[in-house]
């Protein structure tokens, strides 16, 4: 493949629905390019080529998709061994436990901001109520269902890579209380496309995030 046939990912450096995607291309050895840009400063080019304005955007020669659980569908119909399953209704379960994971990113996000104790608490008992939702659906051999990397575990991995980081330099991790995430995050994270998924300062720059913030996550 050309450097000109090569699809570009638009990206963000702190996006975990970019890292999806990145996951996914990785996983699937998939030659690709990755553009970063300013969501503060969108180029004009941006704007013009995303219909929601967000990343990540895929571009393939002249045309674009957005979403990353589009793209990632688009990238495993394309690309090498299936990673949703065949049957029809076990394929949409695994969307819908995709959808699921985007309710975790929107919690861990708003726990970064929470700046009132009993607004972060309230968000913390939600995201836990989803965790032992998510508990009790996981299996046990390693990934989210079976010893088969999954679009669904792709999905996860952003999530799970930031509580890990939250734990290591803050001491808050809900995920410990949880046997199956906990060790679902430990294999997700010991893979080396979930490991290179993101740029090298990665760790640094979410936890500067964090404390720019000043929120109650912040304090601890």
């Amino acid at each position: 493949m050309t450097s000109l046939e090569q699809p570009i990912l638009i990206s963000f450096k702190l996006c975990p629905f970019v890292q999806r995607a990145v996951i996914t291309l990785l996983h699937k050895k998939i030659d690709f390019t990755i553009e970063y840009i300013n969501l503060q400063k969108k180029p004009d080019w941006f704007v013009e080529i995303s219909p929601l304005g967000k990343v990540p955007l895929l571009r393939i020669q002249d045309r674009v998709l957005f979403e990353s659980a589009v793209i990632n569908e688009y990238l495993d119909e394309t690309h090498g061994e299936p990673m949703l399953p065949e049957d029809p209704l076990e394929k949409a379960e695994h969307r819908a436990w995709i959808e699921f994971s985007s309710s975790l990113f929107n919690a861990q996000h708003q726990l970064t901001q929470a700046r009132r104790e009993e607004t972060y608490f309230k968000i913390e008992e939600d995201l836990t109520k989803k965790l032992a939702q998510l508990e009790r659906k996981i299996g046990k051999d390693g990934f989210f269902e079976g010893k088969k990397f999954s679009l669904v575990d792709s999905a996860f991995a952003p999530f799970l890579m930031r509580s890990k980081i939250v734990a290591d330099n803050i001491g808050v991790d809900p995920v410990s209380d949880y046997k199956k995430i906990s060790k679902w995050r430990e294999n997700l994270l010991a893979l080396p496309e979930v490991q290179k998924s993101v740029v090298k300062d990665f760790d640094d720059l979410y936890m500067e995030g964090i404390f720019e913030r000043g929120g109650y996550l912040a304090d601890q």
